[in-house]
């Protein structure tokens, strides 16, 4: 049995791409009798709003997506974060980088060899005591940066199958002294018990920086299936100028959470199989569930007059 999460970002509604995520992940856990967490990934604090995490969760809810413990928010982990960014700095592992985004752009556009494409080629990896003091002394907060230098590493993904990808020196802490992303994900999932990660597969390319990361820490790395994205009609990856997107819009425009839930298990296809009925809960698609029978492509949310 493998524990599964969903962690939104309490950034705006979720869309009916996250919701067939959170429902993929729910599946996963529960139908291997284990537990799912759920975490709200609120380190943008000027972004994040209690009123979307309140409407995420009770869409979540209304589809019979349940969790077990207190939401955990990140808010609230700063100290372990720290602790964590302590261990890196104990390891020799960090430096200060002091690049604006514009400097970062400039620098992501010139070749780096085997590194992905936009990977960060060390700009401040080796700048005298001097030179740091002379940017600091100018006002400009760095960020951290782990010496990655571009290290592979290679994990085994559920639907992708083997993947292996170098990794640049990547942000370990932004410059107004929050964790990033890379870290803090994999500190979350470790202190959680996570051992299956699914999510979307536009984060495939960023997993070889979280295994890293979690190495170095000496924490566990947990199985992967990064699922395919939702479109929207015109084919670009799903978003509000496509209209419809959310539960509530569905709802607004007469559906029910069974009819979000059966259009939904319609796009899974063999992975839940066929039903006696449609489905009105997230538990009627967990007999025989399989997630590697769930489509390989992206799958494209049609407009509201095509779906009924």
């Amino acid at each position: 049995m493998a524990v599964g999460r969903f962690a939104p970002s309490p950034t705006g509604p979720l869309h009916v791409g996250n919701l067939r995520t959170a429902l993929l992940a729910w599946l996963c856990a529960r139908s291997a009798g284990s537990r799912f967490v759920l975490r709200v990934e609120d380190l943008d604090v000027a972004a994040s709003r209690a009123e979307h995490e309140s409407s995420q969760l009770a869409d979540l809810r209304a589809l019979g997506i349940d969790w077990d413990g207190p939401v955990v928010h990140q808010s609230g982990r700063g100290d372990a974060y720290a602790s964590a960014l302590d261990r890196l700095e104990a390891l020799g592992l960090l430096y200060s980088c002091f690049c604006t985004r514009r400097e970062i752009r400039e620098a992501a556009s010139a070749p780096h060899g085997e590194l992905p494409e936009g990977a960060y080629p060390g700009t401040c990896r080796d700048l005298s005591l001097a030179e740091r003091s002379a940017r600091t002394a100018a006002g400009r907060p760095p960020a951290l940066r782990v010496r990655a230098a571009g290290e592979r590493r290679r994990f085994r993904d559920r639907l992708h199958g083997a993947v292996e990808g170098p990794c640049d020196d990547f942000v370990v802490r932004r410059n107004d002294g929050t964790a990033a992303y890379n870290l803090a994900v994999v500190v979350d999932d470790a202190d959680a018990g996570v051992e299956e990660v699914v999510r979307g597969d536009d984060l495939l390319d960023s997993t070889p920086r979280q295994v890293l990361v979690a190495e170095l820490l000496d924490l566990p790395v947990p199985t992967y299936a990064h699922v395919p994205l939702v479109l929207g009609p015109d084919g670009e990856r799903l978003a509000k100028r496509h209209g419809a997107v959310t539960l509530g819009d569905r709802l607004d425009a007469g559906w029910s959470t069974a009819d979000v839930l059966e259009v939904l298990a319609a796009s899974l296809g063999a992975a839940v199989g066929q039903r006696p009925a449609p489905p009105t809960a997230a538990a009627d698609l967990l007999d025989g569930f399989a997630l590697d029978l769930i489509p390989r492509s992206a799958w494209v949310l049609p407009d509201l007059a095509d779906d009924r």
